[in-house]
């Protein structure tokens, strides 16, 4: 098998990861992970928000001060998942793309979020570049990710039990497209693509089966409340938020009912226009599906 390219995105197309991951036993972690998003985003929302690995839309609603959400994922198995949960409304946008080329104009966002996703990342930067690039200045970004400095780790580590050592900056790719980031590694990775942090949280302390079994959930969930406040990062998880600096344009003020004005040819940035259920290149020729509600960046038809 030929080795994987550092950017290659990983695939859930045909998979049943709604019933296969959240439906077993991982109230307490979809629980928690909204009382963190819930926290981070603005209290007065904005005008757009895109939620990168949107999945089948189980965070979305957590997005309801904001005026659109566009629900993007790689797999379009998850967006019409999304889709069907969620409905047809022009308040949702439904679109299959690639994180390493997001197929819309420059600073059309003011609110990004990415959550579960960026564990399966090797190419972090080109990542967040892309997402600053298609964020309006002062834009709020919410981004969680795997942290390789968890407690578990530490003592396994401090105890003999694994050979990697969870204080050194570098990813922990534990398995293939699964990795664990070092917090300041994640935040030098964000400020080196125009984000500031203004807030972090560690979440999902209490993720162990036997707490899970034991113990019922709001209660699990009040006490992980009271951790995230502790600002001590050594949880499987941690929520960051940052802020878009730097000049962009500021493009969100294009209009609810006019989603195609949204978007550019991926990797080009090229223009797009409709023609029927497609959106095609005006340089390349290349066109891409348009069709049920649904925008698929993934394959061009042409």
């Amino acid at each position: 098998m030929p080795e994987m390219p550092s950017h290659a995105p990983i695939d859930y197309e045909g998979s049943t990861y709604r019933t296969d991951f959240w439906n077993r036993e991982r109230a307490y972690e979809d629980e928690v992970e909204r009382v963190a998003l819930l926290r981070l985003l603005p209290l007065n929302g904005g005008r757009r928000l895109l939620e990168i690995g949107a999945g089948f839309g189980r965070l979305t609603p957590m997005a309801h001060a904001y005026e659109q959400v566009v629900v993007l994922d790689y797999s379009s198995t998850h967006v019409r998942e999304a889709q069907a949960r969620l409905g047809k409304h022009p308040r949702f946008v439904y679109v299959v793309a690639d994180v390493y080329q997001l197929p819309f104009k420059a600073g059309v966002f003011d609110g990004a979020t990415m959550i579960r996703v960026v564990h399966h990342l090797r190419d972090l930067p080109l990542a967040l570049s892309q997402v600053r690039r298609v964020m309006a200045p002062y834009g709020v970004f919410v981004l969680e990710h795997a942290n390789k400095r968890n407690l578990k780790a530490i003592l396994r580590y401090a105890f003999g039990q694994q050979s990697w050592n969870p204080y050194t900056l570098d990813p922990h790719e534990f398995v293939e497209l699964n990795i664990d980031f070092h917090p300041q590694y994640m935040v030098t990775h964000l400020r080196a693509a125009g984000f500031e942090v203004t807030r972090r949280l560690p979440v999902s302390y209490l993720r162990v089966g036997l707490l899970k079994r034991t113990i019922p959930t709001p209660l699990l969930v009040a006490l992980d409340r009271l951790l995230q406040d502790t600002s001590a990062f050594y949880a499987p998880s941690i929520f960051a938020r940052s802020v878009a600096l730097g000049d962009t344009p500021d493009q969100t003020a294009i209009p609810i009912n006019t989603p195609d004005a949204l978007f550019a040819a991926p990797g080009t940035g090229n223009p797009l226009r409709r023609d029927g259920d497609t959106l095609l290149d005006t340089v390349t020729g290349t066109r891409w599906s348009a069709a049920d509600g649904i925008y698929d960046f993934k394959t061009p038809l042409t």
